[in-house]
């Protein structure tokens, strides 16, 4: 009976996993959709979140079975809690990809700002990145990676804050850009979000690790760092008279 329900809880573990790298890509997708201008690609990446829904139901379903049915003891039923708060947070991160892919749809037409664009492919690659650490951290229950992630969301969060600075720039620059500048604004910040859900599924894999709830989330966990990245960023890029 061990047996089946180790078996049972790897099979989990995959599923979890396949999920993230599948969401992962789909990051790469609707942002490369945006800045390529690709509404074919993007309407892909509207569709294929059917999949993803179908994926966290399919885990949950494993999930909840595996609690019913195999009665786990308390550090297992730990680990398969914080795969279902994860699987959560991972499809929230699908959806504001969806959201990013619907942007490049109502763009249509409208002014385009090149170098924000080379940026938030920057800023999609720090995002990824982070996201395939914490499936490490998840893969190899390191406790300590999985808190260290909580340093690259400043950074993304500092990149968020540097391409705000760009767009609004680029508005005073040129009035043309004001229509699209409201698209580029909602894509950085889904990107900034996507950060966030990345720091939640962090702190899952501490908990799950080390049976502590932790606050990872920089904002919160150490709001002074937060107010000094926001100062130190507006106050090196002032807009140029």
């Amino acid at each position: 009976m061990r047996a089946l329900f180790g078996d049972e809880l790897k099979k989990l573990h995959g599923r979890f996993v396949e999920m993230g790298l599948n969401i992962s890509e789909q990051i790469y997708n609707s942002t490369q959709a945006f800045i390529e201008h690709d509404k074919k690609l993007a309407q892909e990446v509207i569709d294929a979140d059917n999949n993803t829904n179908g994926e966290e139901m399919d885990l949950e379903k494993q999930a909840l079975k595996l609690i019913a049915l195999q009665q786990p003891v308390a550090t297992d039923f730990r680990v398969i809690i914080s795969i279902l708060k994860a699987s959560s947070d991972l499809e929230r991160v699908g959806d504001h990809a969806v959201s990013i892919a619907r942007e490049t749809i109502r763009m249509k037409g409208q002014a385009r700002i090149p170098n924000v664009e080379k940026e938030i492919a920057q800023m999609t690659d720090q995002v990824r990145d982070m996201l395939e650490k914490a499936l490490d951290a998840y893969s190899k229950n390191d406790e300590l990676a999985a808190r260290n992630l909580s340093k690259v969301d400043v950074d993304v969060d500092k990149q968020y804050l540097l391409i705000r600075d760009e767009i609004t720039k680029a508005v005073h620059n040129d009035t043309e850009t004001v229509q699209s500048s409201a698209s580029y604004f909602m894509v950085i910040r889904l990107l900034e979000r996507i950060g966030d859900h990345i720091v939640n599924l962090a702190e899952w894999i501490v908990y799950s690790a080390s049976g502590k709830i932790v606050e990872l989330n920089p904002g919160k966990a150490n709001p002074e760092l937060v107010r000094r990245l926001y100062s130190g960023v507006m106050g090196a890029r002032q807009p140029e008279k």
